[in-house]
């Protein structure tokens, strides 16, 4: 059973920064792309950014300059780190491991999330 644990939120001002952990437990880390995904107020869950196995990243275009992704196999850790947040990043934050082809169908199941809250 793999679990899915993330940590990191909390409340920033505009302009602040917030980097954001993803623990995996019971999987083969290091085999998997893994992805971060955000669901803010009213909207569905989208794909923010994801870093593959051998470390290549890509991000939405909204958040390119600000957010980056890195991992440590060792650890079996994801992170996000989160620069000149935005009111719009506002969300709850979660991470997961992308089925090959697809930002919307997932390995796992979900984990509870890290809620980002950007506000003055």
């Amino acid at each position: 059973q793999v679990q899915l644990v993330e940590s990191g939120g909390g409340l920033v001002q505009p302009g602040g920064s917030l980097r954001l952990s993803c623990t995996v437990s019971g999987s083969n880390f290091s085999f998997y792309t893994m992805g971060w995904y955000r669901q803010g107020p009213g909207n569905q869950r989208e794909w923010v950014a994801g870093i593959t196995s051998g470390g290549i990243a890509d991000q939405i275009s909204s958040v390119k300059g600000r957010f980056t992704v890195s991992r440590s196999n060792a650890k079996n850790m994801v992170y996000l780190q989160m620069n000149s947040l935005k009111p719009e990043d506002t969300a709850v934050y979660y991470c997961n491991a992308p089925l090959p082809g697809s930002r919307i169908r997932n390995y796992w199941a979900w984990g509870q999330g890290t809620q980002v809250t950007v506000s003055s």
